[in-house]
């Protein structure tokens, strides 16, 4: 403590004890988003990434977004109704791709990588199928940071658009094989029950989200429903979940075999990790099933979880085989593609104006571990490990990226 007169004189003519101002946090620059929203161009991928009410929230905001013209046609959503939303209406897909970020449903196709003129952000689905070396390398080159959708996580570690195609996916499959067992297609059943007659039977392999779903829809309705997984604590969540009892098994072949002999509806909604869903069911089960019975097999897109299994599309979505009616479409959803895209729009909306209050993409990656989780290259350098050792290319882990920016 300074007692001394003079020294304390001589340090109020220098200011040193003047009151000085207080030093206040700077707060974060809100960043103004350039988004684009081209038409998709996979075949008969009918959703869009955003539908006009999540347009006009985003713009309310502040944020800039240009849509390809006729870019909703496949979920009723107009060009006018776009424009209404704020959104800039484009004739020419290379204005859209210009954008700083890029939404979209589908993987990009080559063709419409060349069209980035390079150092944007890429928000769309990862399929290894339609999104081979090559691609990976176009986006390399542009210097692309690209964020699977399907690999973004939530504050409680879930997919949230893996999660909701699946619900729609679940839900969808029994509505499709319900029609499929009605005259014009199939025997004349009813998917359910009524007092005096019996039930249809049920049968789901896979005890997932689509599984989960599927089996409500079927509960519903009045069907006697059984589930096959081979995770316990699986048919244990979705027997709480549900909340009655039902009939679940582990795979066994003898249980699903027999099973399958009852069966009037049978759903594949088996998920692999990586590569190839096993498959449960051979073509001697098949051969055994109720003529004019059903097997919706949501597991097509990763090569499906029936021997008899061939990939069909919308226009001709069934064939029959051992005369049990097949119904193998990849990406169910696109069958209900207005509520997909609203749903989709629910989940990008929020990320999207995060981004915004964050400062942009960048800051996003670096503060949301969620977020971050779905990179899979950042600034033309491949973070996905998986995607290094499938196709052989160099990769880094993107926390030491961003350590060392």
């Amino acid at each position: 403590m300074i007692t001394d007169p003079e020294t304390l004189k001589h340090l109020l003519k220098a200011g040193s004890l003047s009151p000085q101002e207080e030093t206040l946090e700077i707060g974060r620059k809100r960043g103004k988003l350039f988004i684009g929203i081209p038409k998709e161009t996979s075949f008969q991928e009918n959703r869009v990434a955003l539908a006009p009410e999540a347009v006009s929230l985003l713009t309310a905001n502040g944020h800039r977004i240009r849509v390809e013209s006729k870019a909703g046609e496949h979920s009723k959503f107009s060009d006018n109704e776009y424009s209404e939303a704020g959104a800039e209406i484009c004739y020419d897909k290379k204005e859209v791709f210009s954008c700083d970020i890029i939404l979209k449903v589908a993987p990009p196709s080559e063709e419409e990588i060349e069209l980035m003129p390079g150092g944007q952000t890429l928000l769309s689905a990862l399929q290894l199928s339609v999104q081979p070396k090559a691609t990976l390398e176009k986006l390399y080159r542009k210097k692309i940071t690209a964020v699977a959708w399907d690999y973004i996580q939530d504050d409680q570690g879930i997919f949230p658009v893996v999660r909701t195609m699946g619900e729609i996916a679940g839900n969808t499959a029994i509505l499709v094989a319900s029609e499929l067992l009605s005259n014009p297609n199939g025997k004349g059943l009813m998917l359910g029950g009524i007092v005096g007659v019996q039930p249809t039977e049920v049968v789901i392999l896979g005890a997932g989200t689509v599984g989960e779903f599927a089996a409500r829809s079927a509960i519903g309705l009045g069907a006697s429903v059984k589930v096959f997984d081979n995770s316990l604590s699986k048919l244990r969540r979705l027997q709480n979940d549900i909340g009655t009892r039902i009939f679940t098994s582990v795979l066994q072949p003898k249980l699903i075999s027999k099973a399958l002999l009852r069966a009037d509806v049978v759903i594949g909604a088996m998920r692999a990790p990586l590569g190839r869903t096993p498959c449960i069911v051979t073509e001697e089960m098949v051969a055994e099933m109720k003529p004019g019975s059903v097997i919706v097999d949501i597991s097509i897109d990763q090569g499906g979880c029936f021997e008899t299994s061939e990939v069909t599309n919308h226009n001709n979505p069934t064939f029959t085989k051992h005369g049990v009616i097949h119904y193998c479409v990849p990406n169910i959803a696109s069958r209900v593609s207005r509520t997909a895209s609203f749903a989709l729009s629910n989940i990008f909306s929020p990320i999207l104006i995060e981004m915004g209050n964050q400062g942009g993409c960048k800051e996003l990656i670096k503060n949301d571990p969620g977020f971050r989780s779905g990179v899979y290259m950042y600034k033309g350098t491949l973070t996905s490990e998986i995607l290094g050792k499938v196709f052989g290319l160099p990769y880094k882990d993107i926390e030491l990226l961003l350590a060392a920016m």
